[in-house]
């Protein structure tokens, strides 16, 4: 039997779905008037006042325990939350990885002195965390990693870099793999993670300016950053099973499914117009629809995992290929249907800036999270085809 013979299929529980209600009631005050082309970004959008507010209504690190300044609430009640800040398009861009995977991270192999430390200001809104994972030359080849940290008397000396790094110009803290003992070449063996703050001497942070003009990935330099002992989260040389074990945090949840929702939605109100509506659209509505769904409830069940506290590796890497798929195919559908119609002086203009956006940006959902080809191999793996 496979590994993902035991997806089985679950509900949100009545108590973490009351949660919608609330969250609409705000989003729709908070969101006002903001362009859809601005909402589009959403988990990229950077906007600390908006994430502090978030913390202030106990919205941020939900799961956490509440001796950490959590929510002490399931992972269904995180997805509900996410669930509804993308498709209404929020700016969580800032907190987004500290709360969605560097807070648990550093639950599950934290000391309690990091713990008590990294962990209340993430739900407050105050303290934002980046990935370093992705470095230069090395492609979807995480395991050679050449970023290196050397122990000495005062800890770890680290030098290296680290690219396609999101908000990293905006984060307070990085938590990077690297290379603690052996050479590259050494592979999985040897890899650490530590904490970086980000404000150290020798840190070296540059945005990249992507196709949209957006500017949130960044490339991160270390030059002989002095690290204290405490940097050192988890275990020596154990950073490959803990990486993998966020990698599964980062590839199942909703946003591997709603990237590209806030056109959908955008061009559905415009189809249910007079000026919009034909057949043909509704058609497409349906079909997109149709995949929609199955996805949501995939990734509703690797939650479920999550909250029983497993690693679905191998299961939010099915979730986050098929959901770039549909995350991919919605632009590229929505453009052929609107390049069809008779008069396209009817296209509303916000719609046709939400489409230039997404489509913008679409190939890079593919990219982001892991690629197609690395998925698939361990999709494959899980199935027993390799």
């Amino acid at each position: 039997m496979s590994r993902l013979d035991s997806l089985d299929l679950t509900a949100i529980p009545p108590e973490d779905e009351a949660l919608r209600s609330e969250v609409r009631r705000f989003l729709a005050q908070h969101l006002q008037g903001i362009p859809a082309a601005t909402r589009a970004r959403s988990w990229s959008g950077y906007d600390p006042a908006f994430s502090h507010a978030l913390g202030a209504r106990g919205w941020l690190g939900i799961t956490l325990p509440r001796e950490y300044g959590g929510g002490g609430r399931s992972a269904f009640a995180r997805y509900v939350l996410v669930e509804e800040f993308l498709c209404a398009g929020a700016p969580v861009g800032s907190h987004w990885i500290a709360d969605r995977q560097s807070g648990p991270l550093i639950l599950k192999y934290g000391t309690e002195a990091q713990k008590r430390f990294y962990l209340p200001p993430i739900c407050r809104g105050e303290s934002f965390f980046c990935i370093g994972m992705s470095e230069p030359n090395s492609g979807s080849d995480l395991a050679s990693v050449r970023t290196r940290a050397q122990p000495n008397e005062q800890g770890w000396l680290l030098n290296g870099q680290k690219i396609w790094t999101t908000n990293a110009h905006g984060c307070h803290y990085m938590i990077a793999l690297v290379r603690t003992s052996g050479e590259a070449g050494d592979r999985q063996a040897g890899l650490s993670q530590l904490i970086v703050d980000l404000s150290l001497p020798g840190v070296t942070v540059r945005p990249i300016t992507d196709l949209s003009g957006d500017r949130h990935f960044c490339e991160v330099f270390f030059d002989n950053v002095q690290l204290a002992p405490d940097a050192l989260i988890g275990e020596a040389g154990q950073g490959w099973a803990q990486v993998t074990a966020e990698l599964a945090f980062e590839r199942s949840g909703p946003e591997r499914i709603y990237s590209s929702i806030v056109l959908f939605d955008e061009w559905l109100a415009w189809i249910r117009t007079p000026q919009g509506r034909s057949a043909e659209s509704q058609r497409l509505a349906g079909r997109i629809a149709s995949h929609l769904a199955p996805l949501r409830a995939m990734s509703i069940a690797v939650t479920g995992k999550l909250a029983q506290g497993e690693s679905p590796v191998v299961e939010a890497a099915l979730v986050k290929d098929l959901g770039t798929g549909i995350e991919q195919l919605i632009p590229a559908v929505i453009a052929d249907d609107l390049a069809s119609r008779e008069d396209p002086s009817l296209v509303p203009i916000e719609l046709l800036n939400t489409l230039a956006y997404v489509t913008q940006v679409a190939p890079s959902f593919s990219l982001r999270g892991g690629t197609r080809d690395i998925l698939r191999g361990m999709i494959a793996r899980g199935l027993g085809l390799r």
